[in-house]
């Protein structure tokens, strides 16, 4: 692409790399940025459990379940619905299991994240739908952190565009044997192959505004029965629509479209119903409902006055609290149970 330099200016510069090497380590942009998803979920999800009545230290046993089948989900989606990356002709499938060169379907890290969650839930006998609420905004915050790592990875872009925030992609090599490599090489030139819609910015930007909606409408509605985490997956399914549209990287197609755009619609509409479904159960879970038994590692209640909201202010609603005693069976062992791409 023979354009002068000036005119680059404007634009998002790709970096050169997304790995360095530390003598025999190789620190990979990717996995620290899933990492770094990860631990500010698990805060964000133990403030908000806390504040609403939950015992301190709960979301941080689910997450020893949730995360592991979180991870080995998110993969599995990846190599089923991409699987001509790592079988056929010429290919290895050993690969499948790099987890660390990127590649993680959202859907299937909530789907089977929701698994180990729920497993760890019914061992402490608390409801499921509850700790999803808990913790969707900040899953869906750590999903916009990953997204930096597909930056870095110089992956999951759109098609050309003139537009000042177009991302510069340079080509990458292997510093040892010269041939390109887009993953491990390193950027030689700071000239660009091409200019593109950095559609990983605008998935982050918008992931950063569901997490928003969702901390205001729980606290405007007081949101419970597993509410907030379905106005999160709506809200992320809506927008990973138009996205998923713009993206140009090789994907799987059914009846025209790729296979990410219609999980979109059928996990978007299966949200909406479940929003609609569940505002029947009435208010919000009880806080006793959601302190774990005294001899599962947490005292009731622990010494926290919860606020209802999520928010750290103090919930002064006592009237949902009282209308709710009595109504509500939704609460103890066997809770009802409760499916976001990094890839």
């Amino acid at each position: 692409m023979n354009t002068a330099s000036a005119y680059f200016l404007a634009n998002i510069p790709s970096p050169d790399r997304g790995v360095w090497q530390i003598g025999p380590l190789s620190l990979r942009a990717y996995a620290l940025c899933i990492i770094a998803g990860i631990i500010l979920a698990i805060w964000l999800g133990e403030r908000r459990w806390v504040q609403r009545g939950g015992t301190k230290g709960t979301i941080v046993d689910i997450a020893v379940f949730a995360v592991p089948f979180g991870l080995v989900g998110g993969r599995l989606y990846h190599v089923i619905t991409d699987n001509q990356l790592y079988f056929g002709e010429g290919k290895d499938p050993i690969r499948a299991l790099y987890i660390w060169e990127g590649g993680l379907g959202i859907w299937g890290a909530i789907a089977l994240g929701a698994v180990g969650a729920w497993i760890a839930c019914r061992r402490k006998g608390i409801p499921l739908p509850a700790v999803a609420d808990a913790v969707a905004p900040g899953i869906v915050i750590a999903q916009a952190i990953g997204r930096l790592g597909n930056y870095f990875n110089q992956e999951l872009y759109g098609g050309p565009t003139d537009l000042p925030w177009g991302l510069e992609i340079y080509q990458r090599i292997d510093p040892e044997t010269g041939l390109p490599d887009a993953l491990n090489g390193v950027a030689v030139t700071d000239v660009p192959l091409a200019v593109v819609h950095p559609t990983f910015l605008y998935e982050l930007l918008w992931n950063l505004g569901v997490a928003l909606l969702v901390l205001w409408a729980d606290r405007r509605f007081r949101l419970g029965h597993g509410r907030a985490f379905a106005l999160y997956v709506a809200g992320y399914t809506a927008g990973r629509f138009w996205i998923e549209l713009m993206r140009t990287d090789q994907a799987n197609h059914i009846l025209g479209l790729r296979v990410n755009v219609w999980t979109s619609i059928l996990v978007f509409a299966g949200a909406v119903a479940y929003l609609v479904l569940a505002k029947r159960r009435g208010p919000r879970e009880r806080p006793e409902d959601l302190a774990t038994d005294p001899d599962d590692g947490g005292a009731a209640g622990d010494g926290v006055e919860p606020s209802g909201d999520g928010s750290g202010e103090e919930d002064t609603d006592t009237t949902d609290r009282a209308d709710d005693g009595g109504r509500d069976g939704s609460g103890g062992a066997g809770g009802a149970t409760a499916r976001t791409e990094v890839g």
